[in-house]
Formats: structure tokens, sequence, C-alpha cells
């Protein structure tokens, strides 16, 4: 049987065919655009999701046996607040994960109703891009729009209710509302009262692996598959692409470097760090994850790349850049605020060390190591929990290229290892399915046969100190700037 993985992105829908022993047969991209209606505001029309989805299962099924397709699942971007009114209709556009416009309602459910009570009911504090600000926001902002408000939606699970009529989401995805008991795996009854909503307005909770239902009959006629092919729950994108990487089992750690970038690392155990510095999440293998978000990584690169520089070939201007570890030039990477571990919507990009003698090549390679610096920032939090990691796995845009692998290997140092398959959240989705439909007994038995590793960047010493010194230097920065960035709103 075959199995097709959905991986709801940003600015693109990625769909991926996998037979059952993981092979995979096809992949296909359809992009859709994305606004930006106000400095550090985003948005989507979730019509345009299911528009380009819908397409693209269509095209990726071409020329194959369709009545192989026994499942369907998800990975998608997180945090988005879809709002349907009484008939399921979308009320206004998507509010996005990156989205900042939050700031004053997450400050204060941080401050008036207090990191502590926060992280008790949900083992998270606010931040800027979670649903509950962006809820709290339209309750203050666009209160005749509140107002029509009966279910409140993640992104990839709008498109799972398009597939299946059911109101769903997975627990993974449920934990970075700020509406969930991420230690008991439920809806917290406390924050739905805090922020003045219905719980009957959260979809019902699954495991990232369950079933929520089947293909409705007339859109399993229009995509020629069976009625009978199952639709389950599928994952937040990292947790997703955790899936896909293999990143299940205590302790194991999965680097993604997409348009955001996370510090991904599983647990057995629930756990929270005292600063909430690091989200707490549930797992979608069953257990937990610490994960540290970085809300600028590739994205970063492809704005250089394509807004500044003005061109598509990446790997081309990477060419030049070989000195490693002597760069003078620094590259703050918050283009759109930041996350972990800063929490400040308010931060932004900067470059600083320039001088008459800075080429093209040292701005790019700063850029490409100031996202390997913010990543650490994340890691050295899991350090200070005691969590040693030795070795990462990596996947995302940005892990196809050799020199951001090796900067990373040596920023971090830390062994990484590269993937046959770097599809990430789309394989992901599509294990899960797998696992829906029995074909594997569990999450960890589905990525023992299927994820295969094929290489190692392994850390230099000397490159390795140097980073070091570098990173040391970094840490510096954002300090500094920050009261700089609070008056450039």
């Amino acid at each position: 049987m075959n199995y097709i993985g959905i991986d709801l992105g940003t600015s693109a829908v990625k769909l991926l065919l996998m037979q059952k022993d993981g092979r995979i047969l096809k992949i296909v991209n359809r992009e859709y655009p994305i606004c930006f209606p106000k400095p550090g505001w985003s948005e989507q029309n979730p019509e345009d999701w299911y528009r380009e989805s819908i397409a693209g299962i269509k095209e990726l099924l071409e020329g194959s046996d369709k009545s192989q397709v026994a499942g369907i699942s998800f990975g998608g971007q997180m945090h988005g607040l879809v709002a349907l009114d009484g008939k399921d209709q979308v009320i206004r556009p998507a509010i996005l994960w990156n989205d900042g416009r939050t700031a004053e309602e997450s400050e204060y459910l941080n401050r008036e109703i207090g990191k502590e009570t926060l992280s008790k009911y949900t083992a998270n504090i606010s931040f800027a891009g979670f649903t509950a600000p962006k809820v709290l926001w339209m309750k203050k902002h666009e209160p005749e729009l509140f107002e029509k408000i009966t279910k409140i939606m993640l992104p990839k699970d709008y498109l799972a209710y398009r597939l299946s009529g059911v109101h769903c989401t997975d627990v993974s995805d449920a934990s970075g509302t700020l509406f969930f008991d991420v230690k008991n795996r439920c809806w917290s009854e406390e924050m739905c009262e805090i922020c003045g909503i219905k719980k009957e307005w959260l979809p019902k909770v699954f495991e990232s692996y369950h079933a929520v239902g089947t293909v409705k009959p007339d859109l399993a006629a229009e995509l020629g598959i069976s009625e009978k092919t199952v639709v389950a729950a599928g994952a937040g994108d990292n947790a997703a692409a955790a899936v896909g990487t293999g990143t299940v089992g205590d302790g194991a750690c999965n680097i993604s470097l997409g348009t955001s970038g996370t510090v991904f690392i599983a647990a057995e155990k629930f756990g929270v760090d005292q600063n909430n510095a690091l989200h707490s999440f549930d797992h979608a293998d069953g257990s937990y994850h610490l994960m540290g978000c970085m809300l600028s990584a590739a994205s970063c690169n492809k704005w250089w790349m394509d807004e500044i520089i003005g061109t598509k070939e990446y790997a081309k201007e990477q060419e030049p850049i070989e000195k490693l570890g002597e760069n003078h030039v620094y590259f703050l990477p918050y283009l759109m605020g930041e996350r972990s571990p800063h929490n400040n919507p308010n931060a932004r990009g900067t470059f600083i060390g320039l001088s008459m003698d800075t080429t093209r090549a040292d701005m790019t390679q700063a850029v490409l190591e100031g996202v390997a610096f913010a990543l650490r920032d994340s890691l050295e939090v899991a350090k200070a929990l005691g969590i040693q990691i030795t070795r990462t796995k990596i996947c995302g845009g940005g892990a196809k290229s050799p020199l951001w692998r090796k900067i990373l290997a040596n920023v971090l140092n830390i062994t990484v290892d590269v993937l046959e398959n770097e599809e990430g959240p789309a394989l992901g989705g599509a294990m899960l399915a797998a696992v829906a439909c029995k074909e594997y007994e569990s999450v960890e038995k589905a990525a023992e046969a299927i994820v295969k590793i094929k290489g190692s960047v392994e850390p230099q010493t000397g490159l390795a100190e140097c980073y070091e010194k570098r990173y040391q230097q970094f840490k510096e920065i954002y300090p500094i700037c920050k009261p700089l960035f609070e008056t450039l709103k």
C-alpha cells in the first residue's frame, strides 16, 4: 500500500507519495502567497492551502495506481489561528506563526496571568506567535468577527477537516496553542476561562498516529481514491520532521533549517526548563519533546540572496567562503523578531562588524553563521538542564548546503548526521499515516525501518575552538542591542 504525506508549509505545500517500505515514489510542491498587511504581520488564506493541496494530490497520483492509497496524514506550520463560524466558513485570513502583532496580548498573559501560572496549566509561557494571544488580539481588535467564532483550528487541522469532515487536532500541534495541558495531553479548562473562549470551540484531540476518519466520499471520488482512505491526525511541522528524521526515543536530537529553525530534543519524560526558554510539547511518537525555535533560519539566507543580492544561485554565492571561524562580521537573524530563547517580537536583524574590506562573501558567511549561533543559544539551554547532546540529525532546505552543515557541526561542536531522505515533515506525515493504518505497530518501528543515514559531518577540533570564541562574542550583541530594538517599533 501507499501513503501520502502533506507538509503544509509557510510558502508552499509539499506532497509525498511513499510505499509501505519507505521508498518515495513522487514528490510535488505547490506554492501559495503570503501576505504582510502591516510590518510584523503575517497572514494567509486557508482556501489557498486547500486548493493547492487538492491540486497537488491529483498531480502526485498521476500515472499511479490510486487504489493503493491507504492513508493520508500531515505535518504543518504550527500556531496559526484559523477561525471558523457556525457554518464552518473561515472568518478572516489565518494569522500565522511568524506574526508579531500580539506582543501586547502575550505580555498581558505573561505579566498579568503570570508565567508560573501559564507554565502550570500548559508547560509553556506565552510567545507572540502562539495561538492564544492571537485569539485575545482578535477579541480586542475585531470583536464583531470574534463573536462569530464557533471553532478555532490550526492550519494542518483545517486541511484535515476539509478532507475528512472531522474537527480534529493532534497533541503536538495543540501543544503550541497555549490552550493545551501538555503534561496530561488534553485541553486546559483554566486557559479557556482565562482567554474567554468556550472549550467546545476547540477540536477533538488525537495522538498524531491515530486515524481521525476517512476521506469524504465526494472528495474521494474527485481524487480517484478509496472512500476507506484513512486520514490520520498528523503533527506540527517540527514533530512531523522529527518522525521523518527518526528523532524518536529519549535524547534523540534533530535540527531543522527551514523557514524557521528548530532544535528538537525527544524525551520519554515530561519536563520544563525553569525559564521556559525552550518549549515543552507532546511528541508525535506518544512521548514528549523540548524545542527551541527561532523564527527566521533558512529564510534569512533566502532574504539575503533573493532580496538583497538578487540571485537564486545560492550554492555559487557560498563558493568563495573558505576561511571559516575567521569572519569579523556578525549577523543577528531576527528578521521576524525572535522566540527561543529571547522571546522578543521587537528584535530585528542586524549586521555588525562591517568595515571597508568587508566582502559580499563575508556577509553571506555571517548570515549562515548567525543562524548557527542562534540555534546554539537553544542548545545551551538544554545543556543547562543536564541534557548532553553529542550528535544531531538535520533536515530542511538549509540542510542541503554542505557548507552550512559544516558550520553547524563546528559551531555546535557535535556530529551532524545527514539523511538519505531530507523530506522532513512530508515523510513524517506519510509515516504517521502508515502507523495509523497498522502498517507498523509504532512510530519507533516505522522510524527504524524507514529512516537511513547516508553520512555524518564531524566537528574539527581547531575550527570548533575558533567558533567557540566567535560564539562568546555573538552572545554579547543581543543584550546590547535589545534596548535599541524597543525604540524601533
